[in-house]
């Protein structure tokens, strides 16, 4: 394993001061890379002045870091004030973009334009991209691997955001001829608040897709089969329940 000089191989970053105002930018991540791991901890330990190891500021600041060593035990924990190039998405060589970048270059090729936009925080007005569902259905459902990086929210919302303007008939069909990965990402979209926003006249689907939908979340998303049973409508008397 490629460790650090410190003994830390991963920071957890729970950043307070862009999560809520940069599209799709979690408010906690991971970073594991190595070179990303050494540079964090160098930016980390550049910060103000009066941020010593024998102060405790009683205050949080913009920045969480807490690192961790190879088993998993906490080396140190840093509550970061002010502002920190290296941590803000919107800067193209910091580390969330990166994340970002590296996830919209493992994008399907027809969408790969469309993931860009979201990655350097500028995503497409709705409606303005038109893709099959199919795709975009197995792109949900193969998210970004290993870690829980920075581009973990966005690797969610962007699909989640084509498939809203999607027809629940054009989706129940991409349903019927999804592959494994398809079939999760539509049991997670069917299952999420997206979903469920949508008026009950728009909530119904065919009875071989809804149950292609259950038999699918029982065998490997258990946790959504109650959503989708609840959710998911099949007929006028169905009772709807939120």
């Amino acid at each position: 394993m490629n460790v650090t000089p410190s003994g830390v191989v991963r920071v957890v970053v729970s950043d307070r001061l862009h999560a809520a105002a940069f599209p799709g930018h979690p408010g906690t991540y991971e970073v594991t890379e190595p070179e990303e791991v050494r540079e964090l901890l160098t930016a980390a330990v550049d910060g103000p002045a009066g941020e010593r190891d024998d102060f405790v500021c009683m205050c949080r600041g913009e920045f969480g870091l807490v690192s961790y060593d190879a088993a998993g035990g906490p080396v140190r924990t840093v509550d970061r004030h002010g502002p920190l190039p290296l941590l803000d998405p919107a800067l193209p060589e910091s580390i969330p973009a990166r994340h970002r970048a590296a996830w919209a270059a493992a994008a399907p090729g027809p969408l790969r334009g469309y993931a860009e936009g979201w990655a350097r925080g500028d995503p497409p007005a709705p409606g303005t991209v038109t893709v099959p569902p199919g795709p975009v259905l197995r792109w949900l459902g193969t998210p970004p691997g290993g870690t829980v990086d920075a581009a973990r929210d966005v690797a969610r919302v962007a699909p989640l955001a084509l498939l809203d303007a999607v027809a629940t008939d054009e989706l129940a069909r991409a349903v019927r001829t999804a592959d494994a990965a398809g079939l999760d990402g539509a049991v997670e979209f069917f299952a999420s608040e997206h979903f469920t926003a949508r008026h009950p006249k728009k909530r119904r689907v065919g009875a071989t897709a809804r149950e292609l939908l259950l038999r699918h979340a029982r065998t490997r998303r258990p946790g959504h089969a109650a959503v989708l049973e609840r959710r998911v409508l099949l007929a006028a008397e169905d009772r709807i329940r939120r």
